[in-house]
């Protein structure tokens, strides 16, 4: 049985998670961490991280990134191993994250559904076909209106995956006017409504379009991927990990 602390779980990732770990006969969700403490939970649920004093395998974090630097800290004292979902952050806390999986292990991944990660692998064979013969490479993304990072942490991502085949040459354009560069990926936001997530790149070339699109109809992709990375990370001590390392 693997023991989790929720951090976030009155929100709407949080919540999902609590109903998919209540049908998982794995897992337990012992505790919960989040600010709005007036939901209804089966488990207690602290406002303050520091004041949870309940025993637990691995922290699944689906909050928002001011609270990231508690969290990290709290991980490493206590040793409890971190799924990090939470995107959005800065150069200075992502090196924090890097700073404290040499002494926690810590799961980051920008997108936790296995959709998603296929596709990063799906990428990497197009891109190396397609690149180098003249296709231009653009990222469109769509979220709902709520969602306060543009572009998306996955879509960042993607493009990340896309220029490591590129030897990272390409550079990366989200506002910019002018002409565009032959070695630039452009990504574009979108959001409007309830758009749960939409990754759409397209590989455009003279006479020819090629595009690789994930579609998510419901947060139980990635609420599910959590769970699962849980499970992976609760036997870990320290280092890096991703959904990658989950899938093989």
């Amino acid at each position: 049985m693997t023991n989790i602390i929720m951090n976030g779980c009155n929100g709407r990732m949080g919540r999902m998670i609590t109903d998919i770990a209540n049908k998982d006969t794995d897992v337990q969700i012992v505790a919960g961490i989040d600010a709005y403490d007036k939901v209804a939970n089966d488990y207690p649920v602290f406002t303050n991280i520091f004041d949870c004093n309940v025993d637990a395998d691995v922290i699944i974090d689906f909050s928002t990134a001011s609270a990231v630097d508690d969290l990290l800290k709290y991980a490493v004292e206590k040793k409890i191993p971190v799924v990090l979902c939470t995107t959005g952050l800065t150069s200075e806390q992502l090196d924090n994250v890097q700073k404290a999986s040499e002494k926690v292990a810590i799961l980051k991944s920008a997108n936790m559904s296995l959709g998603i990660n296929t596709l990063m692998k799906i990428l990497k064979v197009a891109t190396e076909v397609l690149a180098n013969r003249g296709y231009d490479i653009e990222i469109v993304e769509k979220h709902h209106n709520q969602k306060l990072d543009a572009p998306s942490g996955t879509a960042l991502a993607l493009a990340d995956c896309i220029n490591q085949v590129l030897n990272n040459e390409y550079d990366y354009r989200s506002s910019r006017r002018e002409k565009r560069p032959e070695k630039e990926i452009g990504i574009s936001a979108v959001r409007g409504g309830t758009i749960v997530g939409e990754h759409e790149v397209i590989y455009a070339g003279i006479d020819e379009v090629i595009e690789i699109k994930h579609t998510a109809y419901s947060r139980a992709v990635f609420a599910k991927g959590a769970v699962d990375a849980a499970k992976y990370l609760a036997s870990k001590e320290t280092g890096m990990y991703n959904m990658a390392d989950v899938l093989n």
